[in-house]
């Protein structure tokens, strides 16, 4: 069962499609989104949710303070799901100060190319099989977009070698959980 931890939508169980995804497990969001809250990265905040799957990462910034969201998801069973829980948790939102849910129903790649937003909180959680060209491709077209002192956490399989990253993004840590390896990527300091 995939939910929301907290946040107004907290508790909230999220539609999961029977094949195609593997959603984050909640030990891997609850230690992101405590970091996140740490750095009040979330409040009023951007986000992007890239491979979303459920969108449950998204969603989970969006309970916790994010004014807007976009997930980005290709396949059509995730889609759907991603749709339906955007819709159940804009019914929980407040009234006033309802974050703007997008569902973008295309590849990573083909939403970046021709995107001219900026995004303040990226999440990308691509299958564990994606090469490492291909994300390496994705992060080029990922960088240009971040805002000043984007946090972009990036989810892999903890076998997967470090990303390579191109420039307007470094690694700020990298934390373990199990098979799963969280890479922090930001954008460099202006020193």
């Amino acid at each position: 069962m995939t939910r929301i931890i907290s946040g107004f939508a907290g508790s909230l169980t999220l539609a999961v499609p029977a094949t195609g995804t593997r959603p984050t497990s909640d030990r891997v969001r609850e230690a992101i989104f405590s970091a996140l809250d740490a750095r009040g990265a979330l409040d009023g905040s951007r986000v992007l949710d890239l491979y979303a799957g459920t969108g449950s990462l998204g969603l989970e910034a969006a309970s916790r303070g994010a004014a807007s969201v976009v997930l980005v998801e290709k396949g059509q069973a995730a889609v759907k799901a991603c749709r339906a829980n955007a819709s159940l948790l804009l019914r929980a939102a407040p009234r006033t100060g309802a974050p703007r849910i997008d569902v973008s129903g295309q590849s990573v790649d083909g939403f970046l190319a021709p995107s001219r937003d900026s995004w303040d909180v990226v999440f990308i959680d691509p299958p564990y099989d994606l090469g490492e060209t291909e994300l390496a491709g994705m992060l080029a077209l990922l960088a240009p977009r971040l805002a000043p002192d984007a946090t972009v956490v990036l989810e892999r399989s903890s076998r997967s070698p470090e990303p390579v990253l191109p420039e307007g993004l470094e690694i700020d840590r990298r934390k373990d959980y199990g098979d799963t390896t969280l890479w922090w990527l930001g954008t460099p300091s202006a020193d």
